[in-house]
């Protein structure tokens, strides 16, 4: 493990391909110095984990709704069980909407990725295309040094 890392080819890979997986020894520790490197260089980072996300599109840069569990209780309404659904705005969207004017952009940094599906990592390939100001990190899980690819390997 190198004591100090500038992190630019990192940075350099991350610019050029919009997306990337990577990975690192499970004991931890390594993403923090990588996050630190990017908010040093102008990133906005957020961090958000793969589990429970459902549809991605919809979740980072749609309105969507959500209906909470029943738990076995039923709305009194007009006669019927009528249920709730809330509208939660686009996480990315309201982020970048929030962000700095003079940050350079935002990382989303997703925990956690081997769970999810080829289309959802094609669609997280996508996303820096569909917004520029957007780059995509993915764990996708342990490795004995810290490593990096472009996410579209993956694919």
């Amino acid at each position: 493990m190198a004591l100090l890392t500038t992190g630019k080819p990192f940075i350099k890979d991350l610019e050029s391909n919009g997306a990337i997986a990577v990975r690192m020894p499970l004991e931890g520790g390594f993403e923090g110095r990588y996050e630190r490197r990017l908010k040093a260089t102008g990133y906005e980072t957020m961090n958000l984990t793969a589990r429970g996300l459902g549809d991605l599109s919809s979740y980072l840069t749609a309105i969507h709704g959500v209906r909470p569990p029943h738990l076995g209780k039923k709305t009194l309404g007009s006669g019927a069980a009528v249920g709730y659904t809330y509208f939660i705005p686009p996480v990315l969207t309201y982020r970048l909407d929030t962000m700095s004017a003079k940050a350079k952009g935002m990382v989303l940094w997703l925990i956690e990725g081997h769970i999810l599906s080829r289309q959802e990592l094609a669609y997280l390939v996508s996303l820096p295309t569909l917004e520029p100001r957007v780059k995509v990190v993915v764990e996708m899980g342990g490795d004995r040094s810290f490593s990096w690819e472009p996410l579209a390997n993956l694919i």
